[in-house]
């Protein structure tokens, strides 16, 4: 590794575990919103903001290991 080229799959691991903390984040946040409730439309924005959250976190991630998973050998 002295060629200064980084890992790809230390870059994917990293990205992926970003997804996921960010997309957890995310969740809390939407049902942050939904629970406060200050504005008339605070389940509708929660819920969307949760909704994109889940995606991020929990599907997003599993999607990318797929497609960067190693072929097998034929």
């Amino acid at each position: 590794m002295t060629s200064g080229m980084p890992d790809p799959a230390r870059s994917r691991f990293i990205l992926l575990t970003v997804l996921r903390v960010s997309g957890v984040a995310l969740m809390l946040c939407g049902m942050g919103v939904m629970v406060k409730g200050t504005i008339q439309q605070a389940d509708l924005i929660g819920g969307m903001i949760f909704a994109i959250g889940f995606l991020e976190g929990l599907v997003l991630p599993r999607l990318l290991a797929r497609r960067w998973r190693t072929p097998p050998e034929a």
